[in-house]
């Protein structure tokens, strides 16, 4: 087992989709993680991660219209500190994925990114990553 590792974000607007490829695959590198699984995971209940096409930005821009569609900031929720909204969303999203690695590299489809979803920012968020390699 490795150790864990972590890195920091600074997010610029209330919604953001950010793409953390390089700052995933910088750790299995750091640690030397050549064969076997890394996790991902986002200790942030207002903000989530998930794997998701990286080629073209509308999907991004579609992903963030669709869900303040479906979850808008204002709705009469309950929850005194007023992001409910990001709370639902992060929930949605997910706060981890798990991906596998051979060769040094994270494996994943031709079109896929690792993107931090940011719900309640701008903040410094973390992100934690944890390799298991194969012995």
């Amino acid at each position: 087992m490795q150790d864990m590792n972590s890195f920091t974000i600074q997010t610029n607007a209330r919604t953001s989709f950010i793409n953390i490829d390089e700052e995933v695959s910088a750790v299995l590198l750091r640690e030397g993680i050549n064969d076997g699984i890394v996790t991902v995971f986002v200790p942030h209940t207002t903000a989530g991660i998930t794997i998701n096409e990286n080629a073209d930005p509308d999907v991004l821009a579609d992903m963030t219209n669709v869900l303040d569609e479906l979850i808008p900031w204002t709705n009469n929720y309950r929850h005194f500190e007023g992001n409910t909204a990001a709370h639902v969303k992060a929930s949605m999203m997910g706060s981890s994925v798990q991906l596998m690695v051979e060769n040094g590299q994270f494996k994943r489809g031709q079109w896929q990114s690792i993107f931090f979803c940011e719900f309640d920012g701008p903040r410094t968020r973390t992100v934690w990553v944890k390799g298991i390699t194969n012995q």
